[in-house]
């Protein structure tokens, strides 16, 4: 098993790792994008928030980790009329490497299969190793065109449709889209840009003390990894437990229209879509 840096052990930046908590209480408000420079721990954060989700109960045996919770998002074995066995497993957090290909982004016939046995069977990718969870892109701004608008059109549609060689499957993804990555590096296309919900910029913290700080945490993590995690597993265990207490509390928020009034004016003249 990996050990990664725990999330509590971050020094500063709490508008990203708020804007991530936010995310993993409610995946109804979209992606979180975050820019910065190199060495401000934007990585860091999405890999230790990994490591921090809660578990989740799933449909066992299920390819696409189906939730029962989820009825309008699940695929054509885990149907309505189906009597599935749950089991517990962690929130997936699923990196999208630059260089994958568009078979292992999207899933694709399994080969050796075809080959040995002449069965058309479905090998899942990462989008629907994500479903549910979070699907992660470091430097989204350098990623492929023709990959860009695959997600689009997964973002939008909640779905995966795989056709090619005379196989045609669909499957739900739909999944948290997190991208990092450095401004100077190049622009993000407009339209992926509308698929993140928090947009947020992080600068490495100026003050002498807090850099100090992160070299000492970070020198004391890789020294002993194990200790280092198990000296911050209490203040990781009361953020594991806000999170929980959040995701029972988010339905019964009722928004005053104070905030309404201030809210509404921030969106600017973006569309909001037709009245319910």
């Amino acid at each position: 098993m990996r050990l990664v840096y725990p999330f509590a052990a971050i020094v500063g930046q709490e508008d990203m790792k708020t804007a991530l908590l936010i995310a993993a209480v409610d995946q109804g408000v979209g992606g979180v994008l975050v820019f910065g420079d190199r060495g401000t721990g934007k990585s860091t954060a999405v890999r230790a928030l990994a490591a921090l989700l809660p578990k989740r109960h799933v449909i066992a045996g299920c390819a696409y980790q189906c939730t029962p919770e989820r009825s309008a998002g699940l695929c054509e074995s885990c149907g309505p009329n189906a009597t599935p066995k749950l089991q517990l497993e962690p929130m997936p957090v699923v990196d999208l490497p630059l260089g994958a290909t568009e078979d292992r982004i999207t899933g694709a016939l399994d080969i050796e299969r075809a080959l040995a046995g002449g069965e058309k069977k479905f090998e899942p990718g990462l989008l629907a190793r994500a479903h549910g969870g979070f699907l992660y892109i470091d430097e989204v701004n350098l990623l492929e065109d023709h990959l860009v608008d695959l997600l689009l059109d997964v973002t939008a549609s909640g779905e995966n449709v795989v056709e090619r060689e005379g196989f045609s499957l669909r499957h739900p993804a739909r999944f948290v889209l997190v991208g990092s990555g450095n401004p100077e590096e190049g622009e993000l296309r407009p339209q992926l840009l509308d698929r993140f919900g928090l947009c947020l910029e992080v600068k490495t913290p100026r003050d002498l003390e807090s850099r100090i700080e992160v070299v000492r945490r970070r020198d004391a993590f890789e020294r002993d990894r194990a200790a280092f995690i198990a000296k911050w597993q209490k203040e990781e265990e009361k953020i594991r437990r806000r999170i929980k207490k959040a995701q029972t509390l988010i339905h019964d928020i009722d928004v005053p229209d104070d905030v309404m009034e201030r809210a509404v004016p921030l969106v600017g003249n973006t569309w909001l879509g037709p009245a319910q």
